[in-house]
């Protein structure tokens, strides 16, 4: 019987359904002990013996995907692959799936909610009034703002589809525009440096690689407008985190709303300035979502499985 490792902190928690799928597949699963992400030498120990990974962010390097001897197949209960050396999955004849779509409309209404924070200081607001001060933020409207969309893929297109309501008028930029999406959605496609002088709202939908790592640095804060917010649902290392922190402390930007980061769990200066705020990568983290995650994740290795069973 194959030996599956969890490594996915949360796996189970919604609903135990997906575990049961594993049993009645005849999969023997182990859960991740630690409660969060795993650091590479608990990924090595763990993945001992594993012949199948339901993989969370944790690193899977080559020289971690070389010491996993039993290792045939990785199913990411998420979208992201940056964190599998590829190369070195396809060497070792690992097979690797994803779960592209399911986190989709958590990911984006999140955004939707981080916009809206940081427009109108709801998270200050709180915490005003639990340290005893009945302040009144100032906030903006969403409404007829300009909001920028950097990554017109899935979850980009559904926070476009989410804007509609508020009638902004939405910028987007991408490396390949979807130009039939954009113009039933009446989306201006722009350039990069369009779409950081332009947007009021900028939020970040790009894959994490070695093109868009730092995506947002110093030279891109300093040509956004000093009214904008910056958000980012997609990837921590879109993001300079100190040149953010000096663009928000000096006022060269209003706020940002960051739910995700280069190191987690975060710890730095962005925790200190009132004009950021922070959640801890809880974008797939909405009940249905999660649950859908799981499922597919585990019908992915169940069909690996019953494959390789019958050739």
């Amino acid at each position: 019987m194959p030996d599956i490792l969890i490594s996915t902190s949360s796996f189970g928690q919604v609903s135990s359904d997906p575990l049961a799928q594993l049993s009645a597949a005849g999969l023997e699963y182990r859960l991740n002990p630690y409660g969060r992400r795993l650091d590479p030498p608990e990924t090595v120990e763990l993945l001992a013996g594993a012949a199948g990974l339901i993989a969370g962010t944790e690193t899977l390097s080559r020289d971690i995907l070389d010491q996993a001897s039993d290792l045939r197949v990785i199913s990411r209960c998420g979208s992201g692959l940056e964190n599998v050396d590829l190369e070195a999955a396809a060497d070792r004849g690992i097979h690797i799936f994803n779960t592209p779509g399911a986190h989709v409309d958590a990911v984006a209404e999140l955004t939707l909610a981080g916009i809206l924070c940081a427009l109108r200081w709801i998270p200050r607001a709180d915490s005003d009034i639990r340290a005893g001060r009945w302040a009144k933020p100032m906030g903006r409207l969403l409404r007829r703002r300009t909001v920028g969309i950097a990554g017109l893929g899935r979850i980009g297109k559904a926070v476009v589809g989410l804007l509609a309501s508020f009638e902004a008028t939405v910028l987007a930029w991408d490396e390949v525009v979807d130009e039939d999406f954009a113009a039933r959605h009446s989306v201006e496609t722009v350039s990069f440096d369009d779409l950081l002088r332009r947007s009021e709202v900028l939020s970040l939908h790009v894959p994490l690689n070695d093109e868009t790592r730092g995506l947002i640095g110093r030279a891109a804060l300093d040509a956004m407008r000093p009214d904008a917010v910056l958000v980012n649902c997609a990837r921590g290392g879109l993001v300079d985190e100190q040149a953010l922190v000096e663009s928000l402390a000096g006022g060269r930007l209003a706020g940002a709303y960051l739910d995700v980061f280069e190191s987690e769990p975060y710890q730095g200066p962005l925790s200190e300035l009132s004009n950021a705020i922070l959640t801890p990568h809880i974008g797939s983290y909405a009940a249905e979502s999660r649950l859908r995650m799981e499922t597919e994740a585990v019908e992915h290795l169940v069909d690996f499985f019953r494959r390789e069973a019958r050739t």
